[in-house]
C-alpha cells in the first residue's frame, strides 16, 4: 500500500507543480489538461488540470484544478518534508516560503538540527524537518 497526497488547487495547480518541481528538486511526471480530456467543463477551465503527477525522490505528490464552487482552502494538515542535510533544508524552506507565509522559522529544535513550518503561496501547509542524527 502507498499513501500519496494529493492536492487541489483553484485554479493554480500547473502553476503550483511548476514551482514545487523546482523548490524540491522534482520531476512533473504526468500532466493533463481538461481539454485534453473527455470531461465536460466550461471553455475557461480548458487548460486547467485535471490530474497532475509529482515524483519527489521515490515519493509522489498529486494535484488537480476544481471548479470554483467545490474549491476548500486546505487545512487539517500539512505535507511533511524530512530531510537528512540542513543544508538542502535550509534550501527548500526557503524556496518553498518564497511569497508565502511562515508560521514557524526554520531552526534547531531538542528533536531536529532544523525544523520550520509555513503555509506556501499557493496555500498549501509545509513542515520542513531535519533530524538529528541517532
Amino acid at each position: 500500500m502507498q499513501l500519496k497526497p494529493y492536492l487541489t488547487f483553484n485554479g493554480q495547480c500547473e502553476e503550483a507543480f511548476r514551482f514545487y518541481e523546482n523548490c524540491l528538486d522534482a520531476k512533473i511526471s504526468f500532466m493533463m489538461t481538461y481539454g485534453d480530456s473527455p470531461e465536460q467543463t466550461p471553455p475557461s477551465w480548458r487548460k486547467k488540470i485535471i490530474h497532475a503527477t509529482l515524483a519527489v525522490g521515490d515519493q509522489v505528490l498529486q494535484g488537480v484544478d476544481v471548479l470554483p464552487e467545490h474549491y476548500q482552502k486546505p487545512q487539517g494538515f500539512s505535507l511533511s518534508l524530512n530531510l537528512d542535510d540542513p543544508e538542502e533544508a535550509d534550501r527548500m524552506f526557503n524556496a518553498l516560503a518564497e511569497g508565502g507565509t511562515v508560521q514557524m522559522a526554520l531552526q534547531q529544535t531538542f528533536w531536529a538540527r532544523r525544523f520550520g513550518i509555513l503555509v506556501d503561496q499557493f496555500g498549501t501547509p509545509w513542515m520542513i524537518n531535519c533530524g538529528k542524527p541517532a
